[in-house]
């Protein structure tokens, strides 16, 4: 099938490559012009472990290419895709320019028939909104417009999109769900179901989805917190639920709060769609309070241990993606730590294997930007363990307790087991358990 796929951010990109490597004529379009020069010499613009060789691979065998020419690619295309940022507006409402745009372009460019297929996460009735713009220079026969929602996790991107749990199409038109069942079905191969539904069923699913998994880590959260004021482990209190088959073990591990591009943008676009439609969702008010102030509870472990007073103190960062896996530093908690110690007077030395050099767009020469982990904590008096990346997961203590200045640690993602750090000698500091 022939294919356009608009916008070539982390969900266009993936998007593409993905579909080519099921031998699909993919043209993916842009007006960056810089980006696209890029990614035709083979350079892709973000990090994500397997998407390197496919990539490679559809471009080596002509079955992924770039142009900025929009009008070309829906010539040549039977489906266009629309992976088009969403960004939040001032009042958490997501921005649909970016899709109404291309919309009103593509309004006079559809002269056969064609599926517009809003794969960005979009908030509900935006099907609607673009079958209305589209409609505005064309006939409706010649066009249907689908809701199709990417579920796609940072890191584990390229496994998710090739064998999905699911797959979500919102759709009311026969015609566009037999192209899409005809898309989608190399991908399900192994029995994972394809779920129709109506349009706006679908777009409400993802946001649904993402604001339920942010619920479950605020809650933790709280649980940790409480665990902390009672003398209890949430480490023993996340094993005794995750047993529960009706709540079951993901999404259950405490730390610094939630970021990414996904969660904080989603819950509050959901959050926001829920005013508009005067229903309070109070639990989504609350997840979000939680949310907040959880990004600051490893700034204030520090604090405390060193009376209030950083000025002067060099504090280690070990983790400034908002998650392993990534180079993706949106919303990451690692900035909120990092702006407090910075007001709070410390200096910062900082290590993350991919996330460096998007950070150092934001604070310059603020930060000391290390080459490893163990650069950084040296001459530190105190190591901030942020991102849970695996590097980090067995460090050579010994080695750390000689290069850091006080051997005081602040892990929080609770990396390591307590009796692990009992045995090290180090002042440790996690989230919901005892001090060691």
């Amino acid at each position: 099938m022939n294919i356009a796929v608009v916008g070539t951010g982390y969900v266009g990109l993936v998007t593409g490559t993905c579909f080519a490597e099921t031998g699909n004529q993919v043209i993916c379009v842009d007006n960056n012009l810089n980006k696209l020069e890029s990614l035709k010499e083979g350079n892709i613009p973000i990090f994500e472990p397997g998407l390197d060789v496919l990539f490679n691979r559809n471009v080596e065998e002509g079955r992924l290419k770039f142009t900025s020419d929009l009008k070309s690619a829906v010539e040549q295309s039977s489906v266009i895709f629309l992976a088009l940022p969403t960004p939040p507006d001032e009042d958490g409402s997501a921005d649909l320019s970016y899709i109404l745009g291309v919309a009103n372009d593509l309004s006079t460019m559809i002269d056969t028939y064609k599926i517009i297929v809003d794969k960005s996460t979009v908030p509900v009735g935006t099907a609607e909104l673009v079958h209305a713009a589209i409609a505005k220079n064309t006939s409706p026969d010649l066009f249907d417009v689908v809701s199709n929602p990417e579920f796609l996790r940072e890191g584990l991107a390229v496994e998710d999109f090739m064998k999905p749990d699911r797959v979500v199409i919102g759709t009311s038109s026969d015609k566009a769900r037999k192209y899409m069942d005809q898309l989608y079905r190399p991908f399900v191969r192994q029995g994972n179901p394809i779920f129709y539904m109506d349009e706006r069923s679908a777009e409400i699913t993802k946001y649904a989805a993402n604001a339920y998994l942010a619920t479950r880590i605020s809650f933790m959260n709280e649980i940790a917190n409480l665990c902390e004021r009672v003398g209890a482990n949430v480490d023993m209190v996340r094993m005794g639920m995750g047993s529960d088959s009706r709540i079951g073990k993901r999404f259950l591990f405490p730390g610094v709060g939630y970021g990414g591009s996904c969660f904080p943008k989603d819950v509050l676009a959901l959050y926001h769609t829920a005013e508009q439609y005067k229903y309070d969702f109070r639990i989504l008010k609350s997840v979000m309070a939680v949310n907040e102030k959880q990004k600051f509870v490893l700034f204030e472990k520090i604090s405390t241990y060193f009376n209030h007073n950083l000025k002067g103190l060099k504090i280690a960062v070990w983790g400034l993606a908002f998650k392993p896996n990534t180079d993706d530093i949106r919303e990451a908690p690692a900035l909120y730590v990092i702006d407090a110690l910075l007001n709070a007077g410390a200096h910062i030395s900082v290590f993350d294997p991919e996330a460096m050099d998007n950070v150092k767009k934001i604070y310059g020469d603020k930060l000391s930007y290390t080459d490893n982990a163990y650069a950084a904590a040296k001459d530190a008096n105190a190591l901030a363990i942020i991102t849970e990346w695996s590097e980090f997961r067995n460090p050579d203590f010994e080695r750390l307790a000689s290069l850091m200045a006080d051997k005081i640690i602040f892990d929080g993602r609770n990396v390591y087991e307590l009796e692990q750090m009992a045995e090290t000698g180090f002042h440790y500091e996690s989230i919901g358990r005892e001090i060691i």
